[in-house]
């Protein structure tokens, strides 16, 4: 059992649902609807509380419904206590056909950035409604700043991540495989509580850690090797993402430690200097500055973070991104320099912004690890 869990939040937890689920309310309307249908895994998630599979939402200023099958109706009923649960046996078409009937539903809304074109094509000659609107981001905008309960479990699935990047340690030596010290990662994961890794874990050792995103392989870790640990953690549905690069055996050579220390202070800088308001773009620049500055403009080939929450990777972007970063968002800040046929070095830490300044979520040392 989680070390985690508790029932101590579950107030919280209906309190959020519910503001939620007013939030999207408002928004049918300014989006030309009378009824939105939610077809993603995460935001229905988001709105109802709901962690099964195969599953729809339909939202009106007046109704909340949740369909699903009947694998699912005690699950659902105990997890999304603002919905009324409809359980189809006749098909979905047609369940949602009698919701649009019972609930007046004239123009529905539809997630057209999640539905496929042939779904569409079938909704469009199936139902019965004046017109199925495309929605664009509709709930993914509400998502972005987190509330409260999300970044509680954002906390532990980071805490999480922490503490198995600590067990795995000891277990970083010469001989073994990288796909040795990814199951190990992903073990204590779950051991802690964690529904499973985040993403396919990250282990890049020697000239592999130029890979940013080198999956772990059957190569055998050698005395003398950077590593590049990327992985994270899934608690409750709430995803983590932390880098670390250490070295086996050694010291690494003297270009090796430069951009090491290139990257930590980088990374440090636009920790530093982040701030509410500024741009996704802004806070790019500080760490893209100081490693254009030291020779290594070409080698950091990615953007400086990302957003996390429910997906591994969703809005805000801190790269190119005009998208102010505003309290309650979480985002990560991994800035990166990678050689083709040398290797390569990652940070990676995750924030929520507060009032003024960034709230650094990861734990973990950043000083220079030689194993």
């Amino acid at each position: 059992m989680s070390d985690y869990a508790s029932d101590g939040s579950r107030n919280g937890k209906k309190e959020a649902l519910m503001n939620r689920l007013l939030s999207i309310k408002s928004k049918l309307e300014d989006n030309g609807v009378d009824g939105m249908l939610v077809s993603k895994r995460e935001n229905f998630m988001y709105l109802s509380g709901f962690t099964g599979s195969f599953s729809y939402l339909v939202i009106t200023a007046n109704h909340s419904i949740l369909i699903t099958d009947g694998r699912y109706n005690e699950q659902a009923a105990q997890q999304a206590p603002f919905f009324e649960i409809v359980k189809y046996t006749k098909g979905i078409n047609a369940e949602l056909n009698e919701i649009i009937k019972k609930c007046g539903i004239r123009k529905l809304g539809f997630e057209s950035l999640h539905l496929s074109y042939d779904k569409f094509l079938d909704l469009k000659e199936k139902l019965e409604v004046e017109e199925l609107k495309p929605l664009k981001n509709v709930v993914e905008s509400l998502r972005v700043v987190k509330d409260e309960e999300e970044i509680n479990l954002i906390r532990t699935a980071v805490r999480i991540a922490d503490e198995a990047f600590s067990h795995v340690l000891p277990y970083i030596k010469p001989g073994v495989s990288e796909l040795e010290v990814a199951a190990g990662l992903e073990y204590f994961v779950k051991k802690r509580g964690g529904e499973g890794a985040s993403f396919k874990t990250i282990v890049a050792s020697g000239k592999r850690s130029s890979m940013a995103h080198g999956v772990a392989s059957e190569k055998l870790i050698e005395d003398g090797d950077p590593v590049v640990l990327d992985f994270g953690a899934v608690y409750r549905g709430y995803c983590s993402d932390m880098t670390r690069t250490v070295f086996v055996g050694r010291k690494p050579c003297a270009k090796m430690e430069e951009i090491y220390n290139t990257v930590l202070t980088a990374q440090v800088e636009a920790l530093k200097r982040a701030r509410r308001g500024m741009t996704g773009k802004e806070i790019d620049s500080i760490a893209r500055e100081i490693i254009k500055g030291a020779g290594y403009g070409d080698n950091f080939g990615h953007g400086l973070g990302h957003g996390v929450g429910l997906e591994i990777h969703e809005d805000p972007s801190v790269a190119s991104s005009e998208t102010a970063i505003e309290k309650g968002m979480v985002v990560t800040i991994e800035p990166g320099i990678y050689i083709e046929g040398f290797g390569g070095v990652r940070i990676e830490d995750m924030i929520v912004m507060g009032d003024d300044e960034p709230i650094v979520l990861t734990a973990s040392p950043k000083d220079m690890i030689i194993l």
